[in-house]
């Protein structure tokens, strides 16, 4: 599949990629650094961060890396101990990855952390700098037992591609899983902001709220495990 992806430049100066078969892009063509800074980090790991120091992550898609990247990034600010694990059914070869110049377009001092992420064996905890470590697992998330590890999470970032693209994702089964990886107080955030997914969410067990969403998109979803 991503043997025919493509770099395309978007709204905001940075970069994503493009898949002609499935007619489309890992990111908001409105801004891709916009998005998931809007829809992870901001909604997201700010607020857990308010609650915990020592934060799990769960990235349903792993794709360029972004996430992650933004990820480390922000820990770093905030002063975040970050176990990061990530989900990924076709991995970017290296080749791909490293034309994306997200470092260049963050003014990231480390312009090798966004490679580190890249070249972090999968199905290992990789440790990418002291406060922030990595396991990749190559799984399908469509599937009723995929991989996860095995703690649970106080942040998921559900971030496949929408479910007219990937609708083996956005199943009733997917989110009754991740309701049971998600601690109590935990969040799950998402870009979309369909009905039927808010209403699955619910029927999982958690609390969902429609925020405003990033650049060229009315709404997000976020969604919370009552407790804790």
């Amino acid at each position: 599949m991503l043997q025919s992806a493509r770099i395309e430049s978007t709204a905001d100066g940075s970069p994503t990629l493009y898949i002609p078969e499935l007619d489309e892009h890992y990111h908001s063509v409105n801004g891709a650094i916009q998005e998931s800074k809007h829809v992870f980090i901001d909604a997201g790991l700010r607020p857990i961060a308010q609650k915990s120091k020592n934060i799990s992550v769960l990235e349903i898609g792993f794709g360029t890396g972004l996430n992650a990247l933004l990820t480390l990034l922000e820990g770093k600010k905030l002063n975040l101990n970050i176990h990061y694990t990530t989900l990924e059914l076709y991995p970017l070869p290296l080749n791909l990855a490293e034309q994306l110049n997200y470092p260049e377009v963050l003014q990231t001092k480390d312009e090798n952390l966004f490679i580190n992420l890249h070249q972090a064996e999968w199905g290992k905890v990789v440790e990418i700098t002291p406060n922030f470590t990595l396991h990749k697992i190559e799984t399908d998330f469509s599937k009723p037992n995929f991989e996860t590890g095995n703690e649970a999470f106080n942040l998921i970032y559900l971030d496949a591609f929408a479910p007219n693209k990937q609708n083996g994702v956005w199943t009733q089964t997917v989110f009754n899983r991740l309701f049971g990886k998600t601690i109590q107080g935990g969040i799950l955030t998402t870009y979309c902001a369909k009905g039927i997914v808010r209403r699955m969410m619910q029927q999982a067990g958690y609390t969902v709220e429609r925020l405003p969403g990033p650049p060229g998109k009315r709404e997000m979803l976020r969604a919370f495990r009552p407790g804790g």
